[in-house]
């Protein structure tokens, strides 16, 4: 897209949702980063029935160590992969407790040391729990990119550097939320709900779909 197009693409998003919120359950910036591990490879709808029980019994690194493995697995058990984002949990509580004050770190550095914490993920904490203005791109954002022809690459990677080189400066805290809705309930994978896209006349996708 030219610069004028992306422009009008994010102007007509902020229009449409002024204050995009994420859709995980969350209390406080330590929540948010299990909820973040969690959500890897799995829905935020499913990983929120499990947290809304979940957090009503840890919402510190302390309480989640001593919960333990034993106790924090039947509470995870319904999500994908839980075993093994289980002991990254807890390691990564150990590390909080070791080496932060049991606090969640404000740089991708320090976050990505953390065990299960990648660049995706990091980038979604320091966004929704810091307000920097980062772009996390998952696999809505990087089918939106590619899709609607604002921000091509082959990589998820690709698309993020894209992105943050081309998303105004006014637009990049919410970028990455008004994208991931975008993808998730209009620009489906399987079919695009064109008819109903807000952005559609700036859409390089064809043909489009119709009710």
């Amino acid at each position: 897209m030219r610069p004028e197009q992306v422009q009008k693409f994010f102007e007509i998003l902020a229009r449409k949702n002024p204050h995009p919120q994420g859709e995980l359950y969350y209390t406080n910036h330590y929540t948010l980063l299990v909820a973040v591990i969690l959500s890897a490879q799995a829905t935020d709808a499913g990983v929120n029935k499990a947290t809304h029980i979940l957090f009503e019994r840890v919402s510190s690194p302390e309480k989640m160590v001593a919960l333990g493995e034993a106790g924090l697995i039947p509470l995870i058990k319904t999500i994908g992969l839980y075993p093994s984002k289980a002991k990254y949990i807890l390691k990564m509580s150990e590390l909080l407790i070791r080496d932060h004050r049991g606090q969640v770190p404000d740089t991708k550095e320090e976050l990505e040391k953390l065990p299960g914490v990648g660049a995706k993920t990091a980038n979604v904490i320091l966004n929704i729990a810091f307000h920097q203005p980062t772009i996390a791109v998952d696999t809505h954002i990087f089918r939106v990119s590619n899709r609607t022809g604002l921000a091509k690459g082959k990589t998820p990677n690709d698309v993020e550097k894209v992105l943050m080189n081309i998303v105004p400066d006014r637009f990049k805290l919410n970028a990455h939320l008004w994208l991931i809705l975008l993808g998730r309930y209009i620009c489906k994978a399987r079919k695009p709900e064109c008819y109903d896209c807000p952005v559609r006349e700036l859409c390089s996708f064809t043909p489009k779909t119709a009710l």
